[in-house]
């Protein structure tokens, strides 16, 4: 990684980052909902859901986690659209810039955003109730894999965020991210669900992911579950990034 590619994404996130600042309600959109999510799945339903030994809230976060990260990367692929028709990109290429350092300022700015959104979400949790024996490592552990996972999810809103021909299409495409860990663990136990519906829920990614979580803030051994939500993660991430390339060198070729 070249030095100019370095100093090129440190000066275009620092402009994508004054952009959120100055759209606060970003982060708050982003973070409301999931924290509603909370409040309603633990006062409301949580009594009738049984989570075993822990409180429902401390079964709950790891999903509502997911579900934050699957709503704020809509506002990447927004930005990127509208970047795309203001003729910025046009302009930058104008410009003696690194190509790819747009594209990961757009990623590292929603990496960023994100992860204020991740920590708002967890205080609130703990306001509710949510406890944890979990260690520093383990708590890098969940961090490194949130972060991996917004990365991975980041990549994929690139690719509409390129391709849209609306405002509205660039985002839409999150709707059904931010459905998939209803048909998960996040939740429920997926041994309570009916069998077609148990069978998908135990083999999709945010399962895994979610698993992987609870058992690190729980301090209960992963197994080999980690390495499976890893090799979700990495795989979803490394044919995204693939894709959103290929369509950007010809949105600019």
């Amino acid at each position: 990684m070249s030095g100019h590619f370095v100093a090129d994404s440190s000066v275009l996130l620092g402009r994508s980052l004054r952009h959120i600042t100055r759209s606060l309600d970003t982060i708050i959109t982003t973070t409301v909902t999931p924290i509603a999510m909370l409040l309603l799945f633990t006062y409301v339903f949580g009594g009738a859901i049984n989570s075993g030994s822990e409180s429902y809230v401390t079964y709950l976060l790891p999903g509502i986690l997911l579900i934050t990260i699957a709503s704020g990367i809509a506002y990447t692929a927004f930005r990127l659209f509208l970047d795309m028709k203001g003729g910025i990109f046009e302009r930058f290429q104008s410009m003696p810039i690194a190509r790819s350092a747009v594209l990961w300022a757009h990623v590292l700015t929603s990496v960023i955003a994100n992860l204020i959104s991740v920590a708002v979400v967890v205080l609130v949790a703990f306001a509710m109730g949510f406890r944890t024996s979990a260690g520093p490592l383990a708590w890098l552990a969940v961090l490194g894999i949130l972060v991996l996972f917004t990365l991975a999810l980041t990549w994929i809103a690139v690719i509409p965020g390129l391709t849209a021909k609306s405002a509205d299409g660039a985002s839409a495409f999150s709707y059904p991210l931010i459905f998939l860990p209803f048909v998960s663990s996040a939740f429920v136990p997926t041994g309570t669900m009916p069998g077609p519906v148990r069978a998908f829920a135990e083999h999709q990614p945010v399962t895994s992911i979610v698993n992987t979580i609870r058992d690190l803030f729980a301090e209960r051994p992963v197994g080999a579950g980690i390495w499976t939500a890893l090799a979700w993660c990495v795989g979803i991430l490394a044919v995204a990034y693939f894709f959103a390339n290929v369509i950007y060198r010809r949105k600019i070729s």
